[in-house]
């Protein structure tokens, strides 16, 4: 089983594709791999993408999420599907689509927290066999004021000199803390020292890239930046990320 649900929104009005992506999100298991605003082009991602879950409306233009969800059926890798939608009148034939929830909006927080229960235990490892990480956040020091991290924020982290830097998706920090020990302090965590200068997140891996003498280049998702992976770490980091 995988450690993460990868999961496509569907829904032809952009503010509830925001909204459904925000509050999930807050779900550290979750990877949101695409979205969609027609059933059209739904089909179509899931066909490339192949997610484990599908957020699906039900009112949409050309082909409505039941149609959408009949030819999912079809698919190879069939994917779990929840409803998600502003009426409540469809709920008995969305249940014929074997759905694993069927969410009202606006969204409840409530509800669907119990939806994303029943997808860790469908799709991922008994909570029994996984490591919980700790619900503490790393404490960095920025013009006086100290700043709390989630690691799961954490793209990667580079040293340079004297300072480590702290790539987040929204903002860089920097810390005089000597990259072992931020290692150390995050080994709870799914981080990879790829180099003696950089430790990434290996949530946000997309792509590793040949380079020149066994070394590799590796590309993040929310990141510009390719980073090198020495020829030394390259065979570990494979063994770390591939089934």
């Amino acid at each position: 089983m995988s450690s993460m649900i990868k999961a496509v929104v569907v829904d032809d009005e952009r503010y509830s594709r925001e909204e459904l992506k925000h509050l999930l999100n807050e779900f550290p298991f979750v990877e949101i791999i695409g979205e969609a605003d027609s059933g059209e082009s739904a089909l179509i991602i899931c066909m490339q993408q192949q997610p484990d879950v599908v957020f699906l409306d039900i009112e949409m233009p050309k082909m409505n999420g039941l149609e959408v969800a009949k030819n999912l059926r079809e698919l190879k890798h069939m994917p779990y599907i929840v409803f998600a939608t502003a009426y409540p009148n469809f709920a008995v034939e969305a249940f014929r689509y074997e759905a694993v929830d069927y969410l009202l909006k606006p969204f409840d927080e409530e509800q669907l927290t119990d939806t994303m229960t029943r997808l860790q235990k469908l799709l991922l490892k008994p909570v029994d066999d996984v490591q919980i990480a700790p619900s503490t956040r790393l404490a960095v020091e920025l013009e006086s004021e100290i700043h709390y991290i989630d690691p799961h924020a954490i793209l990667y982290i580079s040293r340079d000199e004297r300072v480590s830097r702290i790539f987040t998706k929204d903002q860089p920090f920097e810390s005089k803390m000597a990259l072992k020990d931020l290692e150390e302090r995050l080994k709870s965590y799914p981080f990879f020292r790829i180099h003696k200068s950089y430790l990434v997140n290996l949530n946000y891996v997309q792509k590793l890239i040949p380079w020149f003498n066994g070394a590799y280049l590796l590309e993040l998702m929310d990141s510009e930046e390719k980073l090198s992976v020495s020829r030394n770490y390259v065979k570990a980091l494979r063994k770390r990320l591939e089934l």
